[in-house]
């Protein structure tokens, strides 16, 4: 005797690893001016905002709209590819903290992530994404956190960091 059902065969389909370095917040009710931090691998930023969206899309239902601050991109896509389908890439100079990311969703709200420079260090990556990413710390900016893993660390800041910070710039 056999049996039919109305289900498809399961197929197996290859697990691809997430390509961001991404760490987040735990889930809460209480929103901060950050929700984690994200280390890009090179300043590409269509390739590597892709790769973003991808991780970040289905948690958040579904990304709409991205902002950037443009200064230290060389080069911001209008759009890019997310999980099948175009998003729009918006990029400010002052009404953006140049060391945040905004992905907007319509369910979310938006994720606010501190960008920690590719050419940054391991150690003080770690330091950064980790201290984006503590729930139980007092709210504080991308730049504050860039700025207190210079004070601490030195080493760590990009010389783009501090060109933007002896003009004033990196502030947030």
């Amino acid at each position: 005797m056999s049996a039919t059902t109305d289900r498809p065969p399961l197929r197996i389909v290859p697990f691809r690893a997430p390509t961001a370095r991404l760490a987040l917040k735990a889930v809460s009710t209480f929103r901060a001016s950050l929700d984690g931090a994200w280390w890009p691998r090179s300043r590409d930023l269509a390739h590597e905002l892709s790769a973003l969206a991808d991780v970040l899309d289905p948690l958040s239902g579904r990304i709409t709209r991205i902002a950037v601050n443009a200064t230290y991109w060389p080069a911001i896509p209008s759009r890019v590819p997310v999980n099948g389908r175009e998003v729009r890439v918006g990029w400010f100079t002052t009404e953006l903290d140049p060391h945040k990311i905004m992905l907007l969703s319509h369910t979310t709200g938006s994720w606010n992530l501190l960008v920690i420079p590719p050419e940054t260090n391991a150690p003080a990556a770690a330091r950064l994404m980790a201290a984006a990413s503590d729930s139980s710390g007092p709210p504080t900016t991308a730049s504050a956190l860039m700025a207190a893993e210079h004070a601490l660390h030195g080493s760590s800041i990009t010389a783009l960091d501090q060109d933007s910070e002896e003009k004033g710039g990196g502030r947030g």
